[in-house]
């Protein structure tokens, strides 16, 4: 799955999150340079990253095979598995996501927050033809079978947990003292 462009397969699976998906499937027909806006919830959930963090992410999920990903008003939109956008955010929490002060591992300072769109949500989806619209909207990774791979929760949670990790550089070594004296002691006899 590595095809910015939407292939046949792929665009019936996403008009499968539609109530009446032979509609969206005659429109893209007609219209193949035209995003649709699809609801999230039965087909997949969607989180929402702003662009660098999201391509963060998406870098740690590549050897999975990230699922379908695409750029939307410079967020990237990860696809996940129903149910992913209800309990991502309880999962982000319980790591401490949103903590601040003592004891906490001070992600938030560094880390953009996640959107999870589920069920009641609808978004934006490029295009079948790969093409950026005007909106910007295009695909990185489109869908090419009618059951893509798709993470849930927990490996979305493990791809925004390390990539939090790389942005932040969590030390345990104290801060170096600015005014000690240092000595190279590696030309010494």
């Amino acid at each position: 799955m590595s095809s910015s462009t939407l292939t046949s397969d792929g665009a019936a699976w996403l008009a499968s999150a539609r109530t009446y998906p032979r509609s969206t499937l005659a429109f893209w027909e007609e219209r193949p340079d035209a995003p649709v806006v699809l609801p999230c919830g039965s087909a997949f959930d969607i989180v929402s990253a702003p662009a660098v963090f999201g391509r963060q992410m998406l870098d740690l999920l590549w050897d999975e095979g990230p699922g379908p990903v695409a750029v939307f008003r410079g967020r990237m939109l990860l696809f996940a598995t129903p149910g992913t956008a209800q309990r991502l955010p309880s999962l982000l929490e319980w790591e401490e996501w949103g903590a601040t002060g003592p004891g906490s591992h001070g992600r938030t300072a560094a880390v953009p927050p996640l959107l999870c769109h589920g069920t009641g949500d609808a978004v934006t989806v490029p295009a079948p033809t790969g093409t950026a619209s005007a909106s910007g909207s295009r695909w990185l990774v489109a869908p090419d079978t009618r059951r893509p791979w798709l993470p849930g929760p927990e490996i979305l949670l493990w791809a925004a947990v390390r990539a939090a990790r790389s942005a932040v550089r969590i030390s345990i070594s104290p801060p170096p003292d600015q005014g000690a004296k240092v000595y190279d002691v590696s030309r010494r006899r």
